[in-house]
């Protein structure tokens, strides 16, 4: 019995075979690229299958389409850049699209709920099969990054309306951000091997561990004392400041939400509030101490 195909029904069909033939030139050139053969071989797997889909929406569609090189390029060069783990669960999170497609011609379509199945088992591969360094370590760089945004972005606000001249904040931040970004990468080492040391394993490397925890601190000290170089009005630069912070809060939240498939709107806003809180009592510390005690600089 032929199935009698909708303009409707077409047009998603046309959308989902689009996205099939993405997908495979997609993972086709990530594989290539990928030096360990296991995450190759499974996305040259889920290439493939991709492919099998493809022609399926075709044998309904009668249509030839060309992937979107554009999208390929990008979602490839996503990968490159930020890792694998991150390029493929951003793509893959696209694909929620596709699902509510899949969801409105499963009574239409006999093979579209094979395929939905199918598609659902290309995720489950997908986070099993990358180990990367970056995210075995997200700990520490999630460690660098809040101690760095909690302390030093309330140090700074504090130093605005104590000092209130840039170049003396800057200083002062420099020299505070530094020696507690070595000072954070210590205690991750130790920590690490105090870990290390009662369980009789070795989950990660205290070195690594502490390198990705100083990196991290110094990156963020960077974003927020920079303002302080660039601008001569303090309040402006202060500004910019706290601008940063919520940037970095951000686009650290969204790397880390998409690639381990954490809820990102709980984790920005919570780090956010904290963030700004301390910034807050810390300016207003600045202000006690600049006009109660009579300090000026």
């Amino acid at each position: 019995m032929e199935t009698t195909i909708t303009d409707a029904i077409r047009d998603k069909l046309l959308f989902l075979q689009q996205d099939e033939i993405n997908g495979h030139h997609t993972y086709t050139r990530l594989a290539k690229r990928i030096k360990n053969e296991h995450n190759s071989q499974t996305l040259r797997k889920i290439a493939a299958q991709e492919m099998k889909h493809y022609n399926i929406w075709k044998k309904y569609t009668q249509r030839d389409l060309k992937p979107q090189m554009g999208k390929v390029r990008l979602f490839a060069f996503i990968s490159r850049v930020f890792g694998l783990t991150f390029g493929v669960k951003l793509m893959e999170k696209g694909e929620e699209a596709a699902q509510l497609a899949y969801s409105q011609i499963l009574d239409q379509v006999p093979e579209a709920r094979m395929v939905m199945q199918e598609e659902e088992i290309h995720e489950d591969e997908l986070l099993a099969m990358i180990d990367e360094e970056a995210l075995t370590y997200a700990g520490s760089v999630v460690l660098g990054l809040n101690d760095a945004l909690v302390e030093l972005t309330g140090a700074l606000a504090g130093l605005t309306f104590a000092f209130q001249n840039t170049h003396l904040i800057a200083l002062t931040g420099l020299i505070t951000g530094i020696s507690a970004s070595f000072s954070m990468a210590a205690s991750e080492y130790l920590s690490q091997k105090n870990e290390q040391t009662e369980e009789g394993g070795l989950k990660q490397d205290p070195l690594k561990s502490a390198i990705y925890t100083g990196i991290a601190y110094i990156v963020t000290v960077t974003a927020l004392v920079l303002p302080y170089l660039l601008f001569t009005s303090y309040v402006v630069a202060l500004a910019f400041t706290l601008l940063n912070a919520i940037l970095v809060i951000f686009i650290f939240n969204y790397y880390i939400s998409v690639a381990k498939d954490l809820n990102f709107r709980k984790r920005f806003f919570e780090m956010a509030l904290i963030s700004m809180g301390v910034a807050s009592i810390s300016f207003l510390v600045g202000v006690i101490v600049k006009n109660v005690f009579g300090i000026d600089i």
